[in-house]
Protein backbone atom coordinates (compact mmCIF):
# COMPACT_ATOMS: atom_id res chain seq x y z
CA UNK A 1 0.00 0.00 0.00
CA UNK A 2 1.67 3.59 -0.87
CA UNK A 3 1.17 6.24 1.45
CA UNK A 4 -0.37 9.40 0.78
CA UNK A 5 2.55 11.89 0.66
CA UNK A 6 2.15 15.46 0.77
CA UNK A 7 5.02 18.06 -0.85
CA UNK A 8 6.57 18.35 2.22
CA UNK A 9 8.54 15.68 4.24
CA UNK A 10 6.92 15.25 7.61
CA UNK A 11 9.94 16.49 9.31
CA UNK A 12 9.13 19.31 8.22
CA UNK A 13 5.85 19.22 8.92
CA UNK A 14 3.66 20.64 11.85
CA UNK A 15 2.22 18.29 14.66
CA UNK A 16 -1.33 19.61 13.80
CA UNK A 17 -0.61 19.12 10.08
CA UNK A 18 0.60 15.49 10.70
CA UNK A 19 -2.49 14.89 12.87
CA UNK A 20 -4.81 16.17 10.16
CA UNK A 21 -3.33 14.10 7.96
CA UNK A 22 -3.65 11.05 9.78
CA UNK A 23 -7.07 11.42 10.69
CA UNK A 24 -7.74 11.86 7.08
CA UNK A 25 -6.13 8.86 6.91
CA UNK A 26 -7.81 6.65 9.38
CA UNK A 27 -11.63 8.41 7.94
CA UNK A 28 -10.99 7.01 5.00
CA UNK A 29 -9.65 3.82 5.75
CA UNK A 30 -13.19 3.56 8.43
CA UNK A 31 -15.45 4.01 5.21
CA UNK A 32 -13.52 1.58 2.94
CA UNK A 33 -14.11 -1.14 5.61
CA UNK A 34 -17.84 0.22 5.87
CA UNK A 35 -17.78 -0.24 2.25
CA UNK A 36 -16.36 -3.52 2.10
CA UNK A 37 -18.87 -4.66 4.72
CA UNK A 38 -21.70 -3.23 2.89
CA UNK A 39 -20.76 -5.61 0.00
CA UNK A 40 -20.74 -8.72 2.08
CA UNK A 41 -23.04 -8.66 4.77
CA UNK A 42 -26.36 -10.38 4.48
CA UNK A 43 -28.91 -11.69 6.48
CA UNK A 44 -28.73 -15.60 7.32
CA UNK A 45 -31.86 -16.40 4.78
CA UNK A 46 -29.98 -14.57 2.35
CA UNK A 47 -26.95 -15.36 0.23
CA UNK A 48 -24.54 -12.40 -0.92
CA UNK A 49 -24.76 -11.80 -4.56
CA UNK A 50 -20.91 -11.74 -5.97
CA UNK A 51 -21.83 -8.56 -7.79
CA UNK A 52 -22.78 -7.12 -4.21
CA UNK A 53 -19.29 -8.37 -3.27
CA UNK A 54 -17.39 -7.02 -5.90
CA UNK A 55 -19.63 -3.34 -5.60
CA UNK A 56 -18.19 -3.04 -2.36
CA UNK A 57 -14.44 -3.99 -2.79
CA UNK A 58 -14.57 -1.56 -5.90
CA UNK A 59 -15.70 1.15 -3.70
CA UNK A 60 -13.66 0.38 -0.86
CA UNK A 61 -10.23 0.51 -3.71
CA UNK A 62 -11.59 3.95 -4.94
CA UNK A 63 -11.99 5.28 -1.74
CA UNK A 64 -8.73 4.38 -0.99
CA UNK A 65 -7.40 5.73 -4.32
CA UNK A 66 -8.45 9.01 -4.42
CA UNK A 67 -6.52 9.30 -0.94
CA UNK A 68 -3.19 8.20 -2.04
CA UNK A 69 -3.30 5.21 -0.08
Amino acid sequence: MTQNHSPEPDAVLGTDARLSRLETQVATLAEAIRALARGLESTPSEDVSPEEGARGARLAHELLLSQGL
